[in-house]
């Protein structure tokens, strides 16, 4: 590393620290970043005067040639590069002399890195959002074929009212929207740039920086040189929002999981997203659900890892950001192949068991709510009309019977109010169709809901 440093130093790093130090393993990510804001720097560096319009076209040319070297398989890294930047400079400089050390002028690796950060990552924000439609989709599709199929819905994971599936499976829909509400405000605060803000005090280059923002893509600057360098919060955001996609993905997983059981048995797994066991012949097991379950772990612990990283950092630029790169870039990769997954499971991976599913919602007591609503509408106090059902429930559950099992005898024991319709107004299907307020189950307002998201997506 000596050769890269001011002639301050006399001699090299040790081996073992020259490794540790190295970041090249894992920021050779960034390299087509890197080329994208060098080049729209060397620019800006042409248009301020700073080097001639010939130097420039030069450095861009060369910057150039190294994208392709990298396309093609032909661009090297060595450890002795330290990191991306490094790399990058150092074949330029092989490519085109002495010019290319011009490059660097009025800026440093610190505003360099940070812009290098905020262009991958911006991409990548962009390509998850994608992917997190294709997830909607999957799952608007799954919602459309099961508008009047029914499903146990539950509340501390006991049976407690029937809805319809697809009114469930919107409910998920409407989380991923939240998701990518996030996504989209998270990209904004990536979407500032940092460059030109060197190391952290600025640069008396007459450089222009909102040019190079400008070329970039980037919204705004940085008014702050210090902030611009050492800002890492928009990295701790996206891995909250991260955080929360892989929540939803493992909710939904948890009940894929159950769904799948015997004891459910309201799924059947395909082939295609299912595995089998190495000794047990006739098991099918659910590892996609299972997976994306486990691999929340991960970008929790990412999360926590940059909290901690930035919690007790001064101002400016620490190397405790090498940090931050491995942590964002396993982030990234495992929100989108769990995205990827559970869209593959949704779109062909698991079949729902209609007849297992109206068996289950005829079989409890799910029901008791709308006969005290059904009291209520005949003028009986709702608090009066619960105590009463909760009554005729334990006296059922002695029997052995359900509540569409009594009398029309038995019920007008319970209250003389009652008509003959009670036994149309308990049955699961209309139990969900009278839930019309305005987000509930009942199918005329479903279909109004999946519509309204279809034509959205």
């Amino acid at each position: 590393m000596k050769e890269v440093w001011s002639n301050r130093f006399d001699k090299g790093l040790n081996p073992f620290i020259e490794e540790f130090n190295a970041s090249i393993g894992f920021d050779i990510n960034l390299l087509q970043e890197d080329l994208d804001g060098s080049i729209a720097h060397v620019r800006m560096l042409g248009n301020c005067g700073v080097v001639s319009s010939e130097e420039a076209l030069k450095i861009e040319q060369g910057l150039e040639k190294i994208r392709l070297e990298a396309k093609e398989g032909k661009f090297k890294v060595d450890i002795k590069d330290e990191d991306i930047h490094f790399a990058v400079e150092r074949r330029l400089i092989a490519l085109i002399g002495s010019l290319g050390k011009k490059l660097h002028t009025g800026r440093s690796r610190n505003d360099q890195v940070g812009t290098d950060l905020r262009l991958w990552l911006r991409r990548r924000i962009d390509e998850l959002d994608l992917n997190l439609k294709r997830f909607q989709k999957a799952l608007l599709m799954k919602a459309k074929q099961n508008v009047y199929t029914l499903i146990p819905g539950y509340t501390h994971l006991q049976r407690a009212q029937p809805l319809s599936l697809a009114h469930h499976l919107l409910a998920y829909v409407e989380m991923i929207q939240r998701d990518r509400e996030r996504l989209a405000d998270v990209r904004k605060r990536v979407n500032i740039s940092p460059l030109g803000a060197a190391a952290l005090a600025g640069t008396p280059i007459p450089i222009n920086r909102k040019d190079t923002a400008l070329k970039l893509g980037f919204s705004k600057i940085y008014n702050n040189s210090l902030d611009a360098v050492s800002d890492r919060d928009f990295a701790v955001e996206f891995a909250a929002t991260a955080s929360l996609i892989l929540t939803h993905l493992s909710r939904l997983s948890e009940e894929v999981i159950l769904w799948a059981s015997e004891e459910f048995a309201f799924v059947s797994l395909t082939d295609r997203c299912a595995t089998g066991s190495s000794l047990m012949p006739q098991k099918k097991n659910p590892d996609v659900p299972e997976l994306v379950r486990g691999k929340c772990g991960r970008v929790f612990g990412h999360l926590q890892s940059l909290l901690t990283m930035i919690k007790g950092l001064p101002l400016a630029y620490n190397k405790d950001f090498q940090e931050d790169k491995e942590a964002l870039f396993d982030t990234v990769k495992t929100t989108q192949d769990c995205v990827t997954a559970m869209s593959i499971l949704m779109e062909e991976g698991l079949d729902f068991c209609p007849d297992r599913l109206d068996n289950a919602v005829g079989s409890d007591f799910s029901n008791a709510t709308d006969v005290a609503d059904y009291l209520a509408t005949k003028g009986v106090p709702f608090r009066e009309a619960y105590q009463l059902v909760g009554s005729v429930v334990k006296q059922c559950i002695r029997e052995k019977i359900l509540l569409k099992d009594l009398s029309l005898e038995s019920w007008q024991k319970l209250n003389p109010l009652i008509e003959q319709d009670i036994f149309q107004k308990i049955t699961p299907r209309q139990v969900v169709a009278s839930r019309i307020s305005d987000g509930g189950t009942a199918f005329e307002k479903v279909e109004v809901q999946l519509k309204e998201w279809l034509d959205r997506i």
